[in-house]
């Protein structure tokens, strides 16, 4: 695992447009599927991430609660299955089940949208508004498996919270932390 920090796109950046699989349903989900009428979060992920298996349970939470409140979510994984089969998209489905996501877990094996999005990490957060232009990219809270600080998912829970109520959002952001996305080697 090699620590590593997101790449904090550009505030006011358009979402790039894709279409993935959903592990969990089969069904393939496109960028304008998965936007809420007040924004969406695109979170990625992976199965086997340490940072990401600390915040999940908390993570899960509140990605359920605002997908309720006019945000789209959706996860997804870029992994390289070859070099890291806990990522696999059936394995993906398992977990995505197990801890109850409400919101589409897709797998990008083409590793295209993942760099279209500049994405560095897992988890790795960017929040869009409503006219899907970036207004965060930092963490979830300061907890890190090492730390003993509490998982709150604070900082992305503020971000959300702004968004829904239409006030702005602080442009002092921190970046996310964690595993390095593995890439697939040409």
């Amino acid at each position: 695992m090699a620590l590593t920090p997101s790449n904090m796109m550009p505030l006011g950046t358009i979402a790039p447009d894709f279409t993935l699989p959903d592990t969990i349903s089969d069904k393939k989900y496109s960028l304008a599927d998965l936007k809420g009428p007040k924004g969406l979060l695109i979170t990625f992920i992976c199965n086997h991430c340490p940072f990401v298996i600390h915040i999940i349970d908390q993570y899960t939470q509140l990605l359920n609660e605002f997908s309720e409140q006019g945000i789209g979510c959706v996860a997804i994984s870029a992994n390289d299955v070859i070099s890291h089969p806990d990522d696999h998209p059936e394995k993906m489905k398992i977990m995505a089940q197990k801890q109850g996501f409400k919101f589409p877990y897709l797998y990008d094996e083409t590793q295209v949208v993942a760099k279209a999005y500049e994405a560095a990490c897992t988890p790795d957060f960017l929040l869009f508004d409503s006219q899907l232009k970036c207004v965060y990219r930092g963490q979830f809270d300061e907890a890190k498996p090492s730390n003993n600080k509490p998982v709150t998912g604070k900082d992305l829970r503020q971000a959300l919270t702004s968004l829904v109520a239409g006030q702005p959002i602080s442009t002092k952001q921190v970046p996310s932390m964690g595993c390095n996305i593995k890439w697939k080697h040409a």
